[in-house]
């Protein structure tokens, strides 16, 4: 009860009570690109704080955020804080509640409470999304939650879903862990179903990459986008699916219990983003995992807030904010349905600190399961406005003619040296790209992020 009190107050202060209903979007007429928002690495923000971020968003083809939120009671003014710098924008950024059910308890009935309050609080906010006339939500995990009763189905239904009606009720789109063969069995639950893994080809491992990464059906993800739209069709939900540009986690078993990779070689993001562009008509929302989940390391906006525990480990020095500028090219394509001729010269590149198979010196975790998958290679997107030619050094020079729009490159590098991507027509250098980085043979810690970089 306290945090719906909370709740209340937080929306009361910020916004001054009751708003005009926002304009809704009818399904299937407009394209929308979200980026998940982990609240829970927000706790030094301001509302400046978010404001920063929904402008560097938005300005980069992103339409909104969907707020991960979990139980911290310092939650709840942070989401007051980003609902209200969206306010303040004025430009249309749009929110939604990712209820974390890693971090929200849903043992019993009472336990739908604080969850529905997120939707009762925002609903009629001009900045919450509406979408097919209702309020949209969705989840991380929830797929054990009865909230005591008999099915997943009866407690999420008689704790949250049923008791939200009219203007508050929900299109309610989680993402459930579970066979998307069975997803028929939710039909009276859910609108639809949030593919949280479609992000990486999770399917490959060490054994089995070299056999199956040059195949497209198991780096974009587009297995599980099949089985989701298959299962969803039975009933005709909506399929929300997710896109993401890296994943690598570092927690020894006495922490998290998390050390792994997951396959992002071969300008992954980019291929996962095509897929989605071409089978823009099978759904009209995408969620980009995410805008600062630091302790997976698949963040593309800047490093701020509050890092979770060891995080800075592998995420201090390694910005990603230059990936912005490929989700902008790539969203602005999902909206459209065209890829549009580059008004501007841009190099991205993306590269790890050291040799796959490196030993550190100084850690006690251990090399992440997975490893081996990566190669040590820099992997660079061109963006160019008219044809020129790109010169690659990483010790090793590579040169290559490159026409108007993106072209994918990628160079050899070995330990000791640097790098620099340059774009040239004629005499005249138009880009250059080089970062004050060594590819080191003896890293202190194990680290299998990236620095991405461009001009």
């Amino acid at each position: 009860m306290q945090l719906v009190l909370a709740l209340a107050a937080a929306a009361s202060s910020l916004f001054g009570g009751a708003l005009a209903a926002p304009a809704l979007e009818p399904r299937a007429t407009t394209k929308y690109v979200f980026a998940h928002h982990i609240v829970g690495n927000t706790a030094p923000y301001t509302q400046a704080t978010w404001a920063a971020d929904i402008a560097l968003a938005q300005a980069n083809g992103i339409d909104g955020f969907a707020l991960n939120v979990g139980s911290d009671s310092w939650e709840i003014t942070q989401v007051a804080s980003a609902y209200a710098a969206a306010a303040a924008a004025g430009t249309g950024f749009k929110l939604f509640l990712s209820l974390d059910m890693s971090a929200n308890a849903c043992a019993a009935l009472s336990d739908g409470a604080p969850l529905r309050a997120w939707v009762t609080t925002y609903y009629n906010h001009p900045n919450q999304f509406i979408y097919n006339g209702k309020v949209y939500l969705s989840t991380f995990a929830g797929e054990t939650c009865t909230f005591g009763q008999g099915s997943v189905v009866q407690g999420w239904t008689s704790a949250v879903t049923s008791q939200l009606t009219g203007s508050q009720a929900v299109y309610f789109v989680p993402f459930f862990s579970v066979d998307p063969a069975t997803f028929s069995s939710y039909s009276s639950l859910i609108s639809g179903a949030m593919n949280w893994n479609a992000g990486w080809p999770i399917s490959l491992t060490a054994s089995n990459y070299a056999s199956l990464a040059g195949t497209v059906s198991n780096i974009d993800g587009t297995t599980t986008d099949s089985q989701y739209l298959s299962g969803l069709s039975s009933f005709g939900g909506s399929y929300l699916p997710t896109v993401s540009p890296w994943f690598y986690t570092h927690y020894s078993p006495s922490t998290y219990n998390k050390n792994w990779i997951y396959y992002a070689d071969n300008w992954m993001y980019a291929a996962r983003w095509e897929k989605l562009v071409a089978e823009r008509n099978s759904f009209d929302v995408v969620e980009i995992v995410s805008w600062n989940d630091y302790g997976e390391s698949h963040y593309i906006g800047p490093v701020e807030g509050a890092l979770p525990l060891n995080a800075g480990d592998w995420v201090n020095n390694f910005p990603h904010t230059a990936w912005l500028t490929l989700t902008n090219y790539y969203a602005t394509a999902f909206k459209t349905g065209s890829y549009a001729t580059p008004t501007t010269d841009k190099i991205i590149l993306w590269v790890r600190p050291h040799p796959a198979s490196a030993t550190a010196t100084s850690d006690s975790v251990g090399k992440p399961t997975n490893y081996q998958m990566d190669s040590d290679t820099v992997w660079v997107v061109v963006l160019a406005t008219s044809q020129a030619t790109v010169t690659l050094t990483t010790g090793t020079t590579q040169t290559t003619t490159v026409n108007a729009g993106l072209t994918k490159l990628s160079i050899p590098i070995t330990a000791g040296n640097g790098v620099k991507a340059t774009l040239s027509r004629g005499t005249t250098t138009v880009a250059t790209v080089q970062p004050s980085f060594t590819f080191t043979a003896s890293p202190t810690l194990y680290n299998y992020n990236v620095l991405v970089a461009s001009n």
